[in-house]
């Protein structure tokens, strides 16, 4: 008997320590269990935080993505209206172009009939030209001839100054002779008694005349000197210096057309002055 109650003293302490054991790993399973649940509900609630901000943001940036789309929508339609007026001016442009293009070929195909026509009648004007050239070639050579006839029958006369000789036309043909030689200038002049009238770069004034004797007196004005030609006849080449380099100037009166009248012309050299309103 001394024998179990040994086995039974010794046996309760062993019990007794595993239910300890087993009380301390759950006490620190919960302790261990409790930080964890704190730790986790920390983690969660800044989890959450987080989520509310994300949430948050994703909600701006929504609106945004929406603000953003009405715009482009906006400007997709002005882009739109845009494009179709231009569209539509480029069109009138261009049919404003090709109309243009079609009037200027039409005007250039006249323009080329007309210079055809032109081409052709300046064609047949050369034909004739070349017909004309031929016949006045003969001509200029007649009136070169006559000319030089008409040069010998002028008659030359020593004039009342230093008894200087030259030719003198003694009627309206034998002037034109004289015009066409080109050695002087000539003016012709008809002058009544008492006018003084300029001819040329001078003025003359008739003092008296005498269509019966065919003479004449007369002034001549030049250079602010005054000539006096007295009791001169006609066709008598009354002769005097004038200019800045004295040139010299003749006058031949060719009729008596009444007491109070004479008609002749002024002869003045290549280099003389020309009257304005002669130039």
């Amino acid at each position: 008997m001394s024998d179990d109650r040994t086995t039974v003293i010794e046996s309760t302490p062993a019990y007794s320590g595993a239910l300890l054991a087993a009380i301390a790993v759950a006490v620190l399973a919960a302790i261990g269990g409790l930080i964890w649940t704190y730790t986790l509900s920390g983690r969660i609630a800044h989890q959450e935080t987080a989520l509310a901000e994300a949430n948050q943001q994703n909600a701006k940036l929504g609106a945004e993505l929406r603000e953003t789309n009405a715009r482009l929508r906006v400007a997709t339609d002005e882009l739109g209206r845009s494009v179709g007026l231009t569209q539509k001016q480029l069109d009138e442009r261009a049919h404003e172009i090709i109309a243009r293009q079609a009037a200027d070929a039409r005007r250039l195909e006249a323009e080329q009939k007309q210079t055809a026509q032109q081409v052709s009648a300046v064609q047949s004007d050369v034909s004739g030209v070349k017909t004309d050239v031929g016949g006045v070639k003969t001509d200029l050579t007649k009136t070169q001839t006559d000319l030089a006839t008409a040069v010998n029958q002028l008659q030359s006369m020593k004039g009342d100054l230093d008894s200087h000789s030259s030719l003198i036309a003694r009627n309206r043909d034998e002037l034109e002779v004289l015009k066409h030689k080109g050695d002087r200038n000539y003016y012709e002049f008809t002058l009544a008694k008492g006018q003084k009238k300029p001819v040329g770069t001078v003025s003359l004034e008739l003092k008296k005349a005498d269509q019966k004797k065919s003479r004449f007196t007369l002034s001549v004005f030049a250079d602010d000197k005054q000539y006096d030609k007295k009791d001169r006849y006609v066709n008598e080449p009354l002769q005097f210096y004038a200019g800045k380099d004295p040139a010299l100037y003749e006058i031949v009166v060719n009729s008596v057309t009444s007491k109070n009248a004479i008609s002749g012309y002024l002869s003045t050299p290549k280099g003389a002055p020309i009257p304005p309103n002669v130039q």
